[in-house]
């Protein structure tokens, strides 16, 4: 990097690893590349043949210089003819005959320069009056013309007989008059303007350039010039992560670091792609939050931003979205391309040349010097071959280390408020290990005869120092195995694979799908029905899940193996061609062609049953003659029968029976002809004891009513009056019972009698402030009489029309003038959603809404507060229906309930001191009526 020597010996693409000679005279060439940097000269020397250039002296039409240029061919005339100068090969050792003296003959040197004749293009026009000859009779075979009317000259390939005035075509060159000036002709041929009309043709050789070491330690690749006849060396920027994580820069600085926030890992400095970086986000991967781990690995392009991230923690499952939503691979939209390679997901960006790999577990980030050398920032450095400046931070200077650095390309993340850019992250404890810690005997691989083929291609120091840290910091993760991955990976990429995770006693495995083996050293690209036939010039490999041998992948896009290359439908079943099938209740054939599959539906002849009868259910059962044409039947399933069968009270018993034809049973509770007695059935002329005082015996007759055989009794006369509030209750050992008050005895103000049941609250018929009531209280009846005692009311403070009493009928309330909108039905128009359905049109909806009397007063006989709630609710309802419209294009009637009227209706007011009134000594019968009363208060307001 920085001046890479660009002189490959002819332009064709050099090889990677080898390189040529070419004999050429004693001579120092210098030559320009595009924009960059110039290139280191290269001298060679030679004693076997001269410097194969033209040197010719040309004619000047009118007032303007022109410079001609010839290819290499054996013999070259070159003709001014009406503003046109004519270029004419022939071959060795043939004369041209011209009936003018102004043409210029050059003779070409004994060696010709390695390069390819130009491209000839014909265009119309009409032939030059004077015409050219040779001795043997033969005729041009290609022109060059020159447009000499101008200060530029145009020069073009002519097929022999035509002549061009027009503009240049694909192949022209434009040259200037200017003295020393050059441009290129043909393939690797240069022109230089000399002076007095005399140009210089000067075929380029190539000579090898030197191979440089690049700092990372990775091979450098070759790069073909722009001018494409000579090529150089280049040391690629490539960036990889793994573990937990580990970092290798572009310049191949080694360093460890443990953030959890979403970080820079590559930018440019001088912004020459829109909306272009690498970005990754990390996370804590284990449960003290000591070291993290990648998660997710962003890549942004112009307007596509594609995230690659672990399905599953510490694992090779990788999900892919592009502009967050989920993509099929492969993927190939906007200049940017996503595809899978073995084990990795690679996101490849043809114009800059780049791509970017993930598995869940490590990353690399592989691009062009040409492009990004001396232009690259973040976590993976600056690219420049010079491993002191890569650990710079956003204002340019250099931190004292990468760990340092690295907090400081922390990006904005939504879903990590705690990371911020500028604020540098609370650093994780420390992840030295207390105790002294044995690594893993799998990190030994790495330096052992495994690894040995490759350790003069990478060195693997690095990869072994990341994986005894995992080891140690986390023994239970087995992430020492992405350092072994990473490495292995490396290795590939320079051009030794190698099959290691068969010699980690089963810690570093990799499961295949059904159908798939697993390979360590496959194609980059596996070959598919599509690309066979293909050349694929890769010879890179990868490790993943490969086709086993004699079968290929159907299509990138379809993950299944075939034989043959047929057709491969949903259910992902290879199919040859002419196949016919039935997949999904279709009739199906595999046709060779653009559609492949077609299908039709598969038609069934049975007609299905009808079952009829309550309890009867269609069956559908499968037909083991075609499995899509189900058969259809009967049965009989009692459980569907809507009559159950009935629990009989004494005395009577189930019988059930089954009428022809049907499923369902009938069943029928019939009398066993007994006396039912105190949950006992007694037998005809059988005693029942009913008690004491009575002789009681079953009898042969029948209730028609009961159907129970009647129970005859002679019981002891006794007395069965009592005056009211009194009811004749049993006496233990007493045949007959005493009269017993079960009731409160009330007198009113009136002097009239109210008689209430224990529980029971009245009001007075002629006051409603008054309140009587009944309670017992241990076995003993109490009555008690309660006034409320209602808050000032002043009707002047109140909206008309609004004045009313309280639920309990005593107390006034009303609207204050102040106040909000009187309790009342209020009418709105909207939508109704339900279950994602929704109404086509605005529906008309009903609500209560308003204002209810609500007080808090002291009550001197509860000695605390009394409360009256109420509040706005529906008081009439009806139901209604709308049709709403489905998304699946269907339509459901929804029932919804359309309130008609409201009013204000009591509630229950929260107590607070209720639970002390509960506490109090419960033998105070004195305490006790005085919870009764405030409970009367309570209940009537």
């Amino acid at each position: 990097p920085g001046t890479p020597p660009p002189t490959p010996s002819t332009p064709t693409q050099p090889p990677e690893t080898s390189t040529t000679t070419t004999t050429s005279p004693p001579s120092t060439t210098t030559t320009t590349t595009g924009t960059g940097s110039p290139t280191p000269t290269s001298t060679t020397s030679s004693t076997s043949s001269p410097t194969p250039t033209y040197t010719t002296t040309l004619p000047t039409p009118g007032n303007s210089l022109n410079c001609a240029v010839v290819c290499s061919l054996p013999v070259v005339t070159l003709k001014v003819h009406e503003h046109l100068i004519f270029c004419l090969s022939v071959g060795s050792g043939m004369e041209i005959s011209t009936p003018s003296t102004t043409s210029a003959t050059v003779t070409t040197p004994t060696t010709s320069p390695a390069s390819t004749s130009p491209v000839s293009t014909t265009t119309s026009g009409t032939t030059p009056t004077e015409s050219f000859t040779t001795t043997s009779g033969t005729t041009p075979s290609s022109f060059i013309t020159i447009n000499a009317t101008t200060t530029s000259t145009t020069l073009e390939t002519l097929s022999p007989g035509s002549t061009t005035t027009s503009g240049p075509t694909t192949t022209s060159t434009a040259v200037t008059t200017t003295g020393s000036e050059s441009w290129w002709l043909c393939n690797c041929t240069k022109v230089i303007c000399i002076e007095d009309n005399i140009v210089q043709v000067i075929p380029v050789i190539c000579n090898p350039p030197p191979k440089p070491t690049c700092a990372n330690g990775l091979s450098p690749v070759p790069v073909i010039d722009e001018d494409g006849c000579c090529w150089h060396w280049e040391c690629d920027c490539y960036c990889t992560g793994w573990g937990d994580p580990h970092y290798m820069t572009f310049d191949g600085l080694y360093y460890s670091y443990q953030g959890n926030c979403t970080y820079v890992l590559v930018e440019e400095i001088n912004k020459k792609v829109d909306n272009f970086g690498v970005y990754i986000d990390n996370y804590h991967c284990d449960s003290r939050d000591v070291v993290s781990c990648p998660r997710t690995l962003i890549v942004r392009h112009e307007t596509q931003e594609v995230r690659l991230r672990t399905a599953q923690p510490n694992t090779v499952q990788v999900e892919v979205t592009v502009n967050n939503q989920l993509v099929a691979l492969p993927y190939k939209k906007f200049g940017v391309s996503i595809y899978e390679s073995g084990i990795n997901r690679v996101v490849e960006i043809p114009e800059l040349k780049m791509n970017v790999t993930y598995n869940g577990l490590s990353f690399s980030i592989r691009m062009p010097y040409s492009l990004f050398g001396n232009n690259t920032q973040g976590q993976c450095g600056t690219c420049n071959n010079n491993t002191a400046d890569d650990c710079m931070l956003p204002n340019g200077n250099i931190a004292a280390n990468c760990e340092t650095m690295a907090d400081h390309w922390v990006v904005v993340d939504p879903s990590k408020p705690q990371c911020s850019p500028g604020l540098t992250p609370t650093r994780p404890p420390s992840t030295t290990p207390t105790q002294p810690c044995k690594e893993s005997s799998i990190c030994e691989l790495l330096l052992g005869s495994v690894f040995k083929p490759c350790h003069a291609f990478v060195q693997p120091e690095k990869y072994y120092a990341a994986c005894v840290f995992d080891s140690c910091v986390l023994p239970n993760l087995d992430l020492e195995c992405s350092s072994l991955q990473i490495y292995a990976a490396t290795c590939a990429d320079q051009g030794v694979c190698i099959d290691w995770r068969k010699h980690t006693n089963g810690v570093c495995t990799h499961e295949c799908p059904s159908g798939k083996e697993y390979k360590a050293c496959g194609p980059i690209k596996e070959m598919t029905c599509k690309s066979r036939g293909q050349n694929d010039t890769s010879t890179k490999q990868v490790e993943g899940c490969f086709c086993p041998n004699g079968t290929m992948l159907y299509d990138s896009g379809v993950d299944v193996c075939v034989k043959t290359c047929g057709c491969v439908g949903v259910d992902m079943i290879p199919r040859e061609f002419g196949e016919e099938f039935t997949v999904d209740c279709q009739d199906c054939i595999c046709l060779e062609g653009e559609h492949g599959i077609v299908c039709k539906p598969h038609i069934c002849d049975q007609k299905k049953v009808t079952c009829d009868g309550e309890g009867f259910y269609e069956v559908t059962e499968v037909n083991p003659a075609d499995s899509c044409c189900p058969l259809f039947t009967c049965k009989c399933n009692t459980s569907l029968c809507t009559a159950k069968a009935p629990k009989c009270s004494l005395g009577f018993e189930v019988h059930s029976y089954i009428p022809s034809g049907q499923c369902c049973p009938v069943y029928e509770c019939v009398a066993k002809g007994v006396c039912v007695h105190e949950n006992a059935e007694f037998m005809p002329n059988s005693s029942v004891f009913v008690d004491k005082c009575q002789n009681c015996v079953c009898t042969n007759d029948v209730n028609v009513s009961t159907q129970l055989n009647i129970i005859s009794c002679e019981h002891v006369p006794c007395n069965t009056y009592c005056q009211p509030g009194y009811e004749i209750k049993p006496v233990k050992g007493e045949c007959c019972g005493k009269c017993v008050q079960t009731k409160c005895i009330i007198h009113t103000a009136d002097n009239s009698e109210l008689i209430l049941s224990p529980g029971d609250f009245k009001n007075d018929p002629h006051n409603n402030c008054t309140i009587y009531s009944c309670v017992d209280v241990h076995n003993q009846l109490i009555a008690s009489t309660s006034e409320i005692t209602c808050p000032a009311f002043n009707e002047d403070s109140c909206k008309p029309g609004t004045i009313s009493f309280l639920p309990n009928g005593c107390c006034k309330t009303c609207a204050p003038l102040d106040s909000q909108t009187p309790c009342s039905v209020r009418h709105r128009q909207d939508f109704i959603v339900y279950n994602g359905c929704r109404s086509v049109d605005r529906v008309d909806l009903t609500e209560c809404e308003g204002t209810c009397g609500t007080f808090s007063l002291y009550s001197a006989e509860a000695n605390s507060m009394d409360h009256s709630c109420s509040c706005c609710r529906e008081t009439g309802t009806t139901e209604k229906y709308v049709v709403l419209k489905c998304p699946g294009g269907h339509s459901v009637s929804h029932k919804y309930i359309y309130v008609e009227s409201c009013s204000c209706q009591d509630t229950v007011c929260g107590r607070p001191q209720s639970n002390e009134l509960e506490n109090n000594e419960e033998n105070d019968t004195a305490t006790t009526l005085s919870r009764i009363k405030r409970a009367i208060n309570l209940t009537s307001k």
